[in-house]
């Protein structure tokens, strides 16, 4: 376990809070689908001595002397993932996914440019040329949405958008879809537009390496996705390209995009790359898929709205507007009873994005715990129960459940 000694000493304040958030993680079912628990190693790692080092540039190609060491752990890492993968080169020094999409965008586009990429409603990240972002002031995106009756991609009708508009990009993957993306048919569809092809993951990525949800590498001109999530290591993010691509995406990381990398991050991924490498981690991504179907089961059974009737990955998403409760106050009922969750758009929301009409639900966090299907199924139950009219009546039942199943799955030994 890690200790904090001297930040007990030195700033009573902080330590107090990392106190209370530790408390909060042991004491909450953490179920926000892009979240989940490091490795105490991973932790380690992001605490280090190379958080002291700064590093300009790429091993053997610094800007500082002095980096022979984070050299060796950020070739380390490149190396593992790039094995992780099967791509023939890694970037590993984007501070988040969001950086690393940005990095796509300058390695391969123009201002002006054409973009067919997915509406945020439909499950796509706001980094994807949002029309609240600042992307979508220096490019033109094109929006497509998922079908209207199934609320999964249709694949013929962005094939229709692709060769009407001949956009640069196109971009897939998503922050709130629960089905397998067909990267092969996104791949045919960017030959038959003269398009590149940029793939988020994200979301997926610890199922890709473990080779529960298919791989986008052998597909897509540019990977992209966060260290975090389902692959669970430290906040950060990553690229994969083809060969052809390596310079332009060095160079739209650094210098074009950012200074400095987190040298001390880049260790940690090493670690959590190391740890994805390993037989357990299939082990782990098999079973939260096998949670994230039977929490969606179980929630069907209980009247609620699963979106496409299922799931393939970590995720469920729920239309909430057939149980007359909205997004946002069924977040703060389950946060009330510490179930934390996100009010999530779904597809044609009739509400705005500070309340919509859905929540998120995410596995990979309460299977880091170890829980397995049953207990997939008493959380749904007590998620039924919070959407309930009479839910103030039902808390202290939830309550006592919520504190078993932390009890029994205890998530710091200390």
């Amino acid at each position: 376990m890690i200790h904090f000694d001297h930040l007990k000493n030195t700033d009573p304040e902080i330590y107090e809070a990392i106190q209370k958030e530790k408390k909060r993680q042991q004491d909450n079912l953490e179920m926000i689908a892009s979240e989940n628990f490091t490795s105490e190693a991973v932790m380690e790692a992001m605490g280090s001595y190379m958080t002291n080092k700064y590093a300009e540039g790429y091993p053997g190609h610094r800007y500082y002397a002095g980096c022979q060491n984070v050299d060796i752990a950020e070739d380390i890492a490149r190396e593992r993932l790039k094995k992780l993968f099967g791509a023939e080169h890694a970037n590993v020094q984007p501070h988040s996914g969001a950086q690393a999409n940005e990095a796509v965008y300058v390695a391969c586009l123009e201002p002006g440019d054409k973009v067919l990429t997915m509406t945020l409603n439909s499950g796509g990240h706001i980094s994807h040329m949002s029309k609240a972002t600042a992307q979508s002031r220096f490019y033109e995106p094109i929006y497509y949405d998922v079908n209207p009756e199934t609320y999964t991609i249709d694949y013929d009708e962005v094939e229709k958008l692709a060769l009407e508009h001949k956009p640069k990009l196109i971009i897939t993957g998503a922050s709130a879809y629960p089905r397998i993306i067909d990267f092969k048919r996104f791949r045919e569809i960017a030959d038959k537009s003269g398009s590149l092809l940029m793939v988020d993951m994200a979301h997926i990525a610890g199922l890709v390496a473990a080779g529960v949800h298919p791989s986008p590498v052998p597909y897509a001109d540019f990977v992209t996705s966060t260290t975090h999530k389902t692959l669970r290591g430290p906040r950060g993010g990553i690229i994969l390209c083809k060969e052809e691509w390596a310079k332009k995406i060095d160079l739209a990381v650094f210098p074009k995009t950012q200074g400095g990398p987190l040298e001390h991050v880049i260790a940690a991924k090493a670690v959590a790359f190391k740890e994805a490498l390993e037989p357990a981690f299939k082990e782990y991504q098999k079973q939260v898929v096998k949670n994230a179907a039977a929490l969606a089961e179980q929630l069907i059974k209980n009247g609620f709205n699963v979106l496409t009737g299922g799931t393939d990955n970590h995720l469920v998403l729920l239309d909430l507007r057939n149980k007359n409760i909205t997004g946002l106050e069924l977040e703060q009922r389950l946060d009330s009873v510490r179930i934390t969750a996100n009010k999530n758009a779904v597809p044609f929301d009739t509400e705005n994005k500070k309340v919509t009409s859905g929540v998120r639900l995410g596995t990979p966090a309460l299977t880091t715990r170890g829980m397995k299907e049953e207990q997939m199924k008493i959380i749904a139950d007590l998620i039924n129960l919070c959407a309930e009219p009479d839910f103030e009546s039902h808390k202290a039942h939830i309550l006592e459940k919520v504190e078993k199943l932390t009890k029994d799955f205890p998530l710091y030994n200390n």
